[in-house]
């Protein structure tokens, strides 16, 4: 495991039971992330770390009404505040000496799910992968259907080798997230079959071996 990474997506407060953005039966995963870690050199977790403006916020936006289907599609309550309780990771996640911290989200006019950004403000996660000569990531974290399906996203274009902690990860809204996911996949497949064919495993973590 010395060229891989495990990258834990935003189990924050806000996105676990009781707060803000609650995923269904997020705390669940938490025993095999816990688990799951001790398995590798490298643990990184991301945040989303927004300030109180930022664009995704519904509260920030008057002109609901005026806006498109898709926009108001992407914007949420209030969520994860820099330095507030709801931004912090869940108490019983496990953290040691070592582990990094990737924050995203931090510029309050744009938005992105992924780790690794988007175009206009990016973070420094793959220059930290770049910097420890990972090749290969294992991904868990919240959600599935949103902020783990586009760092995963993003990691394949990216030249990365991706393995998707199924057990490690829930989905926001669980019923329509299969297809969410193959619309986006089968998008990647029309620019580049091979990406998937060669680049993305489904694991759980039961499977991760030292």
């Amino acid at each position: 495991m010395e060229n891989s990474a495990l990258i834990i997506v935003d189990v924050q407060n806000d996105f676990c039971e009781g707060g803000s953005l609650p995923v269904q039966k997020s705390s669940e995963i938490i025993p095999k992330i816990n688990q799951v870690r001790k398995y590798f050199k490298h643990v990184i977790f991301t945040k989303d770390w927004h300030p109180e403006n930022h664009v995704s916020f519904k509260i920030n936006h008057s002109n609901l009404d005026e806006l498109k289907k898709e926009v108001v599609d992407n914007l949420w309550p209030v969520h994860c505040v820099q330095n507030t309780y709801g931004a912090e990771l869940h108490k019983d996640i496990q953290t040691e000496e070592g582990d990094i911290f990737v924050l995203k989200g931090t510029n309050y006019k744009y938005d992105s799910y992924s780790g690794f950004g988007c175009k206009e403000d990016q973070t420094n996660l793959h220059q930290i992968l770049q910097s420890l000569n990972v090749d290969t990531i294992y991904v868990g974290g919240l959600a599935l259907d949103y902020c783990v399906l586009f760092t995963v996203i993003d990691a394949l274009k990216l030249g990365y080798k991706v393995k998707v902690l199924k057990d490690c990860t829930q989905a926001i809204d669980p019923e329509n997230a299969k297809s969410k996911i193959n619309q986006y996949f089968a998008e990647i497949r029309r620019q580049d079959n091979s990406i998937l064919e060669n680049s993305l495993r489904i694991f759980t973590s039961y499977e991760v071996e030292e």
